[in-house]
């Protein structure tokens, strides 16, 4: 019998095998500029997608139908989940520190003015104001799936989720037509490089809080969470209002004072 609370997990080889998977990805994206065959990377993200799936699968068990997870393991569980997005922060603090690194002392090569010469910025308050205000609603609608769970309203809780979904996707939608009207390209100047290298990264964290969120609404449809016992989508929860706060900063940053 155990006589610890702790959660020793069985031998998988999830862990290995996400990791050589994950390997083949930028391994493959070089092949693809050198040499122009994709075949490796593909392989690479498909890897990762159903190792992904079968690992959180095996975690979803031990979680829902094997009762592994404890008081004691869901604290720690919540500490790892911060502690991932502590590093996430650090993350995006690379990217405002180029970016303001750049804008505040424009050098002589930029015309000595922010944005550089040449450089025609997007309208502050069209498109990115609507993104801000949609990626906010979903906050709130995560919010609202976040207490109907904590109250036992079920129908409750999967309208928000899915409002929320909604609006991510709506979200990386209205991002990727903004994409399509910029007159500048990431090749255009620090400007360009800082812009979409924050704002595209901030995208496919856009995409991997839905995706997380997704895998929650499908555990909800399926009565895995109650009141006592939601740890997975409080995780997802914490990282999609990251992800609001992160546009925030971007929004304030580069759309408004960076355009000025």
């Amino acid at each position: 019998m155990q006589q610890h609370p702790f959660h020793l997990v069985e031998y998988s080889p999830w862990p290995l095998l996400n990791s050589f998977a994950i390997l083949c990805m930028p391994v493959g994206m070089i092949f693809f500029i050198r040499m122009g065959g994709s075949a490796l990377f593909l392989l690479g993200a498909l890897s990762v997608v159903l190792i992904s799936y079968l690992w959180w699968r095996d975690i979803t068990r031990e979680a829902t139908l094997q009762g592994f997870h404890s008081t004691t393991v869901v604290k720690g569980l919540k500490t790892g989940i911060f502690l991932f997005i502590v590093s996430e922060v650090c993350f995006f603090f690379a990217f405002f520190w180029a970016y303001f690194h750049s804008s505040l002392a424009p050098s002589v090569e930029l015309g000595s003015v922010w944005p550089p010469l040449g450089i025609t910025t997007l309208e502050t308050f069209q498109v990115p104001l609507l993104n801000t205000s949609v990626l906010l609603l979903s906050g709130v609608s995560v919010t609202w799936a976040h207490h109907s769970i904590e109250e036992g309203d079920h129908k409750g809780a999967l309208q928000g989720l899915g409002l929320t979904l909604l609006l991510g996707f709506y979200f990386v939608w209205l991002q990727y037509g903004e994409y399509m009207e910029t007159s500048f390209s990431i090749a255009d100047s620090v400007y360009g490089s800082a812009f979409f290298i924050a704002t595209g990264f901030h995208g496919l964290h856009v995409l991997v809080g839905a995706t997380f969120l997704t895998v929650c609404f499908i555990r909800l449809w399926l009565m895995h969470f109650d009141k006592g016992h939601h740890v997975g989508f409080l995780g997802a929860a914490w990282y999609w209002h990251f992800v609001d706060v992160v546009w925030l900063f971007l929004y304030v940053s580069i759309y408004w004072w960076g355009s000025m």
